[in-house]
């Protein structure tokens, strides 16, 4: 879809779009039309239960006397709530109400609003950000498609004060959107398309944007002692990998010596469970047990295309997880890089175990700011805070709270869990260092994250498990259903608030 900022005005042709505040107040725009079209607009609205709430809408019969094809009225809510969270999903309400309605072509009419501190041209781009976030499809392996459901919309217009601050802003903003897609595309990709190897080749398509990337086999893996990420991997056909994405942003004689900031993303290109293998019902859902992963290549791309003048590390631990002849059993004991022993006593708890290698390699050989990881990494954290809220775990409040602040600020909402001693002891082995399960019902999540602690030293350190927002079931205002690629835009705001050089 193209996308397209321009000053005041209006449509002659195609589908417009007007915003309406809480209680009915008409914005400028929309006084204008109305007075143009003999108060069409205020005649529609009275005779129906919209009210210019947030997420409301109402779909207008064709003016007398205009060419347009539609015309739809939006709830912006009250003025001062309108924010760019808001302004964003908003975006994404109205590309799903238009994408398939037979338009080409649309207008969106932006105007100031009192009692708010966002220009037009910064509430045009939110808009069109979350237009573009929710225009994503992956219809690459159909053959045929429906015309009913094809988007025909391929040109959306913004009109605003400031248009070309407008185009500037949103050329930054659809960097990260194409983070998004990146991600979006490797989680909903089928197993036998992405696998380690391939994985970690698509990597290397970042090397375009400046990233460099290094990929680890098992034989380095071997000599490096990660023999908690191979034990995962030994029972698939396909060899593990280790794979390193450096993006150098910072400029000066000193940025090179500057402590990267670090993000470690679990990569199970399928998790059959291993010889502790899951039910059938919902394992063709295991594809994106690699959505920690996908999060952070999409988020080094976003870093890269955006020119982020930070230094990034992103590491991701890739393996399959296959009930092979040589596969992992339960109640084998591996030694990890860190040189501490586990007893696995569930090769279905294998994303802590590729983890564990992954963030101590992250820790000791990169030496980061800090490190946040995410993973797809428990059930048990969907039962807790089911598909709106991410679980996050950490030894440092700072990094927490600056975590929650960007996901507040995006959309992408995380909820803080306790960690602690009590917990720890849970995972104690009688003839390991530590066990990969706690082996009860309780606190699945919370002993999971415990597990990982121990592989980061005294680093700032974050855990994210992205279990419950990695994949949709049903439409959302900034993805259709599939894969949601949370987590990319939290990242990078959180990058570009308290990380990056300004």
């Amino acid at each position: 879809m193209k996308i397209v900022f321009s000053g005041p005005g209006s449509a002659a042709t195609g589908a417009l779009v007007v915003g309406v505040l809480d209680g009915n107040t008409l914005t400028p725009s929309a006084k204008a039309l109305n007075k143009k079209i003999n108060r069409g607009l205020s005649r529609a609205i009275k005779a129906s239960r919209f009210q210019g709430k947030t997420g409301q809408s109402l779909a207008v019969v064709t003016p007398a006397g205009t060419r347009l094809d539609r015309l739809l009225i939006v709830g912006l809510g009250k003025a001062k709530d309108v924010n760019e969270q808001s302004l964003c999903k908003l975006g994404g309400r109205i590309y799903a109400s238009l994408a398939a309605s037979g338009s080409k072509a649309a207008t969106i009419l932006v105007d100031p609003l009192e009692c708010s501190t966002l220009t037009p041209a910064l509430m045009a781009a939110a808009i069109a950000e979350g237009a573009q976030l929710r225009s994503y499809r992956f219809g690459k392996y159909h053959t045929k498609s429906e015309n009913d459901s094809k988007p025909t919309l391929t040109t959306l217009t913004l009109r605003c004060r400031g248009s070309a601050k407008a185009k500037a802003e949103f050329r930054a903003r659809d960097k990260i959107v194409q983070g998004v897609f990146m991600t979006r595309d490797l989680v909903t990709e089928p197993p036998n398309v992405i696998y380690p190897d391939s994985l970690a080749k698509r990597c290397k398509e970042l090397t375009k944007l400046g990233v460099k990337v290094e990929v680890l086999g098992e034989p380095q893996m071997r000599r490096l002692g990660m023999g908690a990420l191979l034990g995962v991997g030994q029972g698939s056909i396909r060899e593990s990998r280790l794979v390193v994405m450096r993006w150098n942003g910072k400029r000066g004689a000193k940025a090179k010596k500057d402590k990267p900031v670090c993000f470690v993303g679990k990569g199970i290109t399928f998790d059959t469970g291993g010889i502790s293998l899951k039910p059938s019902g919902g394992m063709e859902e295991m594809k994106y047990d690699m959505g920690g992963s996908g999060v952070v290549i999409g988020l080094m791309k976003a870093l890269a295309g955006r020119k982020a003048k930070v230094n990034a590390v992103g590491v991701i631990a890739l393996a399959e997880n296959m009930p092979g002849s040589n596969a992992q059993r339960p109640s084998d004991v591996v030694t990890s890089m860190s040189g501490q022993t586990i007893e696995v006593l569930n090769t279905d708890a294998e994303g802590r175990l590729v983890l564990a290698d992954a963030l101590h390699y992250a820790n000791t050989r990169l030496k980061p700011q800090f490190i946040v990881d995410l993973a797809t990494l428990t059930g048990a954290i969907i039962v807790a805070l089911g598909s709106e809220y991410a679980g996050l775990f950490s030894n440092n409040d700072k990094l927490s709270e600056r975590l929650s602040d960007a996901g507040e600020e995006v959309g992408e909402l995380v909820w803080r869990l306790p960690q602690g001693e009590v917990f720890d002891k849970m995972l104690k082995s009688d003839i390991a260092d530590m066990k990969n399960i706690s082996g009860g019902r309780g606190a699945g999540s919370i002993t999971a994250a415990q597990f990982l602690g121990r592989f980061v030293g005294k680093t700032p350190w974050a855990h994210l498990d992205i279990a419950g927002v990695t994949w949709t079931k049903s439409d959302k205002p900034l993805s259709p259903k599939g894969a949601t690629a949370f987590g990319v835009r939290l990242l990078n705001r959180l990058v570009a608030d308290y990380y990056e050089a300004k």
